[in-house]
């Protein structure tokens, strides 16, 4: 593998979907404009399209831009969707976004109104 996704200082994952069509130059342009983070602190930047077998990285190497695509021959990431958001992400998370689980789990359990017990 070109990157070992323990050497970033940061890896941020841009939750919802990113039209794959884009290349370096638009995906900078997506974290500069939209989330205001550091393209050039040794930073890992992950995007999906609307196929979940499928993903991108972005990654300064101090030299210039290394662009991943990453394809799943038998299985699907778990990508967060229900925000427009880049996440930091520790590496243990990174590790389940790669098994397949959801590296950002929904909390199931809501809070119960009070007064609903009757």
């Amino acid at each position: 593998m070109l990157i070992d996704w323990t050497v970033p200082d940061y890896v941020y994952l841009v939750c919802g979907k990113t039209d794959l069509r884009k290349g370096i130059d638009g995906l900078a342009m997506v974290i500069a404009e939209n989330y205001g983070l550091e393209l050039y602190n040794n930073s890992l930047f992950l995007f999906c399209g609307s196929r979940n077998d499928r993903f991108k990285g972005l990654f300064w190497d101090g030299e210039g831009f290394i662009l991943l695509y990453k394809r799943f021959e038998n299985g699907r990431l778990k990508w967060p969707r229900y925000s427009q958001e880049a996440k930091q992400l520790s590496s243990r998370q990174v590790k389940w976004l790669l098994a397949g689980l959801n590296p950002l789990p929904v909390k199931q359990i809501k809070p119960a109104k009070p007064g609903s017990f009757y």
